[in-house]
């Protein structure tokens, strides 16, 4: 016992309980499945998002008179906004510490979807919608990363599978989740459904999370106006080109307006002492590969769902809650793969998994490259929904855990905030060549379905050129 004065001693005290809020956070952040309900609660939102208004496309058209050109910026002002902030909001994380940066991107979300959902014009929802991707921008970074920090080992691995599997799938889910609430109310719920969930993830996050170690530095905003605006403008010159013609003057300025701002993005980089994207990051031959393959893979399956969708509702003519049911195989395939992905990964090594992922992605699309009227759903589309279920989930997490098992967790927000780019500018991208692809000013089911297995080609040949880079390029193993 301590000597008190005197000589006399004193009892030990006991320990003073802490508050009861603190208390409680404490017991929740020792709960691991508390911590990773939330981060892949955001990025669920978040994936959903980017498909949740496909389906419900007709209606918006109908309630705010977007014409053709117009619905296609409904998705594509989210998705280039998303993956143009992507490296700002990774490190946004890093200067204002990533369980900060998460809650304010799900609150910004949150409320972007409130202004979509009450949106009287078209471009009020483009506003709205291109609001929701910058704040999933500066959400979805710290969601990879915080599992870095909040789990290891093992432990780190099965919680990469949850969240690669919600990343892979969240697009198809959206599709089931817009149908079912654009048939059941409005399209308007698709937004309105973000609010209260939004409200209970912020909430959470302050709770569950623990902070992260802040990194204050500046910030490049440079290279982030420069990376966003040269995506958007190779976007449009691509959808411009395929309703205009390849001749067309501003589809050819809008390409050469892409190539210099990309270059000159790739120059403000090169120069910068805090780069937006360390270019270093894209220099390891297996984190680059991953990276690429990524971004090919996405946009191979984001196009092939924007016209699985067509192909559905207007050659076979269901109805959005039917259109969206018909894309549960793939969500049941991605997620049963990805479970199992942790088990296989010790056992055949990353490289394995990527390569049998890619092969059985591109078995599927060459599939549907032979898609007729006549098929019908069975014959049609499941064996490919199978398939390229299969596929990503066998690729995306051990392409995830390569990429993050490279790097030091001081740097996982900038290597993850470059893979959540490659995943959402590979949808994009690979949704605007499909596009091209397929053309525009079709006049009957015969002519659409020529065109539409055209398109379908294009993302075969995506989802090649990633096995191509998988066989040659990826080398990590176990």
């Amino acid at each position: 016992m301590p000597a008190a004065p005197h000589g006399r001693t004193t009892a030990p005290q006991e320990p003073t309980a802490p508050p009861a809020g603190p208390r409680a956070r404490h017991r929740l952040r020792r709960r691991p499945g508390v911590v990773l309900a939330v981060i892949v609660g955001c990025q669920l939102m978040i994936g959903l998002d980017t498909s949740v208004v496909t389906i419900a496309l007709p209606d918006v058209r109908a309630a705010l008179g977007l014409s053709t050109g117009g619905l296609a910026w409904v998705q594509n002002s989210y998705m280039l906004a998303f993956g143009g902030l992507l490296l700002l909001g990774g490190r946004a994380g890093d200067v204002f510490g990533r369980r900060r940066a998460f809650a304010a991107g799900i609150a910004l979300f949150t409320a972007a979807s409130l202004l979509g959902g009450f949106a009287g014009a078209g471009w009020w929802l483009l506003a709205a919608r291109a609001l929701q991707g910058v704040a999933a921008a500066v959400a979805a970074p710290s969601a990879m990363a915080l599992i870095a920090t909040n789990f290891e080992g093992a432990a780190r691995v099965r919680a990469l599978s949850v969240f690669s599997a919600v990343t892979g799938a969240g697009a198809a889910v959206g599709m089931l989740v817009g149908g079912v609430l654009t048939e059941a109310a409005s399209w308007r719920l698709v937004f309105f459904v973000n609010v209260p969930v939004g409200v209970a993830l912020a909430l959470l996050a302050l709770l569950v999370l623990t902070e992260t170690a802040r990194r204050p530095g500046r910030f490049d905003a440079a290279g982030a106006v420069l990376s966003t605006a040269g995506m958007t403008a190779l976007v449009y010159a691509l959808i411009r080109a395929g309703s205009d013609g390849w001749g067309d003057g501003r589809a050819l300025a809008a390409f050469g307006a892409a190539a210099a701002l990309l270059a000159a993005f790739v120059a403000v980089e090169h120069r910068t002492a805090q780069p937006v994207m360390p270019l270093w990051l894209l220099t390891g031959r297996d984190r680059a590969a991953s990276y690429l393959c990524q971004l090919l893979l996405v946009g191979a399956n984001f196009g092939a769902f924007f016209f699985c969708t067509l192909y559905l509702q207007q050659v076979l003519g269901y109805g959005p809650l039917r259109a969206g049911a018909a894309f549960l195989p793939f969500v049941g395939l991605q997620f049963a793969t990805v479970r199992a992905a942790p088990r296989l990964l010790p056992r055949f090594g990353a490289r394995v998994l990527v390569i049998a992922g890619m092969i059985c992605a591109l078995a599927g699309l060459l599939w549907l490259t032979r898609l007729s009227p006549g098929d019908g759903y069975a014959a049609g589309v499941l064996g490919p929904f199978v398939l390229m279920g299969a596929g990503g989930g066998l690729s995306i997490m051990p392409l995830n855990a390569t990429i993050l098992g490279s790097v030091d967790p001081a740097d996982s927000g900038a290597a993850s905030g470059i893979a959540q780019t490659m995943l959402w500018s590979g949808g994009s991208l690979g949704s605007a060549v499909m596009v091209t692809v397929f053309g525009s000013g079709h006049t009957g089911t015969a002519e659409i379905m020529h065109d539409m297995d055209a398109a379908f080609a294009a993302g075969a040949v995506f989802a090649a050129a990633a096995l191509l880079v998988a066989v040659f390029a990826l080398r990590v193993e176990r």
